[in-house]
């Protein structure tokens, strides 16, 4: 028996929001086993052009990645939501190990079993180089404080 990952389905629109608020602090905290408990232990994702399934794999895909985008920083917003569903819209930004930054932006499908543990996530990314003094995201390394812009309120 899996355990219990509220809010659970089906969403509403404040529990909608509250799940994605979840994710991006999980996400935020570049703490792969943290952000892998999320999901099924058969998720399903598809990431660019990986395939990620299960939690282990998951791990490893999450630590790759961030020993490669840098000072990530990481906003999410709601698109829409039915029943088990949320679609996501997303912004992170990151340098790689040459000093390079980036905006790399996206769109995310969520599906969730009863127990509100994501058993697939589609995502669709789009990286944008950037100069250093263009970044908007600019808090202390972890949880986006609550009274910084979300996606919207930047124009992103």
């Amino acid at each position: 028996m899996s355990e219990a990952r509220p809010p659970l389905p089906p969403f509403t629109r404040e529990t909608a929001i509250q799940k994605i608020r979840l994710a991006e602090d999980a996400w935020n905290s570049r703490d792969p086993a943290r952000v892998a408990l999320a999901y099924t232990i058969d998720s399903k994702w598809r990431n660019r052009a990986e395939f990620p399934t299960g939690r282990e794999q998951i791990i490893e895909f999450l630590t790759r990645k961030w020993r490669r985008e840098l000072e990530y920083r990481l906003i999410k917003e709601l698109w829409t939501f039915a029943d088990d569903r949320i679609a996501v819209r997303f912004a992170y930004e990151w340098h790689d190990d040459s000093g390079n930054w980036y905006r790399s932006y996206g769109n995310e499908n969520w599906e969730f079993d009863n127990n509100g543990l994501m058993q697939r996530r589609y995502a669709s990314i789009n990286d944008l180089p950037i100069a250093e003094s263009e970044r908007k995201y600019r808090w202390p390394q972890g949880r986006r404080p609550d009274d910084h812009p979300g996606l919207s309120d930047l124009g992103l």
